[in-house]
């Protein structure tokens, strides 16, 4: 299968370029499935309803959130009503929506995306990341009713982020970091099959801070001190991601590739 993921999409920039641009990368690359991260698409704080019907729309297979999960309230509900949208396994017990699910790809295949959030220095302190993804990946394992899966690792410290890949490594195609909204060049196969990046970066305007207008964050470094709300950046955005391949037999990567389309980044395709 071919899969894309796209990385965090961070307030209307970011909304705009995955509608602007996916359709024509689904058909340029062939694409199977397509994951996107929401987390951040409305007004840089969750997801809306109506946001989440446009990244669908758009072409997204499945979209999953992250710690701002339910900062938008109708998303509580809207999410026991739409199946393609995951928030994270270990969010809280009796959470609505689910963090794993079995979907349909191209060619009557499966495909497996799970989310997890990290616990080390989160604000909320989250259940252990480790033995919920176990629990989803002992139920699915690769080579047998999915051909692939996608694990989202939603956390803020790298070394988190590489240990949970080790961990799922023979076991998922692909795992790869969202939260941080900065793309890491660390694309690689692990020893067992896995597809794995740190983070994935964020579909967003680069010239910003992690997404946000610069003036207020910059003004609380500088100064210690808020003057007003965080704002989205609203520049061209910059799609950030990674593109796999891989073995429908095993469910393991053959072929793993960062992805920046458009705005200020060096550009980079399969």
């Amino acid at each position: 299968m071919k899969l894309l993921f796209l990385g965090d999409v961070m307030g209307r920039s970011g909304r705009s370029a995955v509608a602007d641009r996916l359709v024509a990368l689904r058909e340029a690359w062939g694409l199977d499935f397509v994951v996107v991260n929401g987390e951040n698409a409305s007004s840089g704080a969750g997801l809306t309803p109506a946001h989440a019907k446009g990244l669908l729309e758009a072409g997204a297979d499945c979209v999953t959130l992250g710690d701002h999960a339910f900062d938008q309230k109708d998303m509580l509900s809207f999410i026991e009503q739409e199946p393609r949208i995951l928030r994270p396994l270990n969010f809280a017990r009796g959470a609505p929506g689910k963090g794993a699910r079995l979907f349909n790809a191209r060619g009557g295949r499966k495909v497996l995306v799970a989310q997890i959030l990290g616990q080390v220095f989160m604000k909320r302190p989250f259940d252990d990341p480790f033995s919920a993804i176990e629990t989803v990946l002992k139920a699915h394992p690769l080579g047998g009713l999915a051909q692939a899966a996608v694990v989202d690792v939603h956390c803020e410290a790298t070394s988190e982020k590489m240990a949970l890949g080790h961990y799922c490594d023979g076991r998922a195609s692909l795992v790869v970091g969202t939260h941080t909204h900065v793309p890491t060049g660390d694309a690689q196969i692990l020893p067992d099959g896995t597809a794995y990046l740190t983070d994935a970066g964020m579909c967003g305007d680069y010239n910003s801070v992690i997404g946000m207008d610069r003036a207020e964050p910059m003004r609380r470094f500088v100064t210690g001190m808020s003057k007003t709300r965080f704002t989205p950046a609203m520049g061209e955005a910059t799609l950030s991601g990674v593109y796999v391949e891989t073995d429908d037999r095993t469910g393991r990567a053959t072929r793993v590739r960062m992805i920046r389309q458009g705005g200020r980044l060096e550009q980079a395709a399969p």
